[in-house]
């Protein structure tokens, strides 16, 4: 009689913690296969996008406390992208405590599933908060706005403390364009901080661009891989844009913005945003070499001759002119590679704080 009484008493409070969403229905989905999907609603539906997600969504978990957010590159390889965030979470002892989150942003030739949004691979694209070619209302940031809404939403995580939006590549200009630009950052009443990690450009938020010396000198970028301190030797003067007639439009700059995300915010919202926002940049310390898909057009080049030396002068420019207070971080021997960057332990901390 003793046993039955401890037994039944043991199963009534696991099916209570199960019902309220605590830790004993809480084990995490780790790999990137369909079990570990879902679906994220946009507006007011059919439309919709599929993300690679930890835990689920829209069920109540009192364990979770932070998140993170990780955009793939321009492969779009999402699955890679949740594998290399998993493993970040293992290495920081998150796996339990943090939900992990890798959407997966379809375009170009993609093939979608019923109602799935696609977005545009050219000009104002996926990376930079552009309309889709599928539903013309949307923009390829309401992704991530409902994304960080769901994960603010106290009925589900109420323990939620600090949400992290992170990218590698074209991934990281998603992010930095992200942060400068989203309006749902001081809305959410969870801390927001953005992680970007080696992209080909960003938005400049002026008609400036590093002068060609110091550590913007061609030969000299290239060979600062040589340093895992971070390069600061870099001039900003008007730019000459008869060499190049789009460098100051976005996505590179803040001029043209007809259509996507930004189309109907000023200059001085977007440049306000960048300042106040928390963001950490990852730059890969040998990440001096045009690989992996690096931008070579006249529009990324005029930010510098390498994608090291465009995020070490794009952070000391926002940083000294603009006031900001933003972080980088040199990531010791590694190059273009999200795995290399993400899982790097000087890196743990800032996708998942403590």
């Amino acid at each position: 009689m003793r046993i039955s009484f401890v037994l039944l008493t043991t199963l009534l409070a696991s099916a209570a913690m199960a019902q309220r969403g605590t830790p004993a229905s809480a084990a995490a989905c780790t790999t990137s296969t369909a079990e570990c999907t879902e679906w994220v609603t946009l507006g007011p539906g059919p439309a919709r996008s599929m993300i690679y997600t930890s835990h689920p969504l829209e069920k109540r978990n009192d364990r979770i406390r932070r998140a993170l957010i990780m955009v793939h590159g321009t492969n779009r390889n999402a699955d890679h992208y949740f594998a290399t965030a998993m493993a970040a979470a293992f290495l920081a002892g998150a796996v339990d405590d943090a939900v992990v989150i890798a959407p997966h942003l379809i375009a170009c030739t993609d093939k979608p599933d019923v109602n799935e949004v696609v977005w545009s691979c050219g000009g104002d694209s996926w990376r930079s908060g552009g309309p889709s070619t599928s539903h013309s209302e949307l923009n390829s940031f309401d992704v991530a706005d409902q994304i960080l809404r769901k994960l603010a939403n106290k009925r589900v995580f109420p323990n939620m403390q600090a949400i992290v939006v992170a990218g590698h590549s074209a991934g990281g200009q998603f992010v930095a364009r992200y942060e400068m630009a989203n309006r749902v950052h001081e809305t959410l009443g969870v801390p927001v901080s953005y992680v970007v990690a080696n992209p080909s450009s960003y938005a400049w938020p002026a008609a400036v661009r590093p002068g060609v010396s110091g550590d913007a000198e061609p030969a000299d970028a290239k060979d600062g891989w040589k340093s895992e301190e971070e390069h600061t030797n870099f001039t900003f003067a008007p730019y000459d844009g008869a060499q190049c007639e789009t460098y100051n439009r976005w996505p590179f700059g803040l001029e043209n913005r007809s259509s996507g995300y930004t189309a109907k915010m000023s200059d001085d919202q977007l440049k306000k945003q960048l300042v106040s926002r928390p963001t950490t940049y990852l730059l890969g310390q040998v990440d001096t070499l045009p690989l992996g898909g690096f931008d070579s057009s006249c529009g990324a080049m005029a930010q510098g001759p390498t994608r090291r030396a465009r995020g070490e002068a794009f952070v000391k420019y926002v940083n000294e002119t603009l006031g900001a207070k933003h972080k980088a971080i040199i990531v010791s021997e590694c190059g273009h590679n999200d795995r290399c960057v993400y899982t790097t332990d000087a890196v743990l901390p800032v996708i998942f704080p403590k």
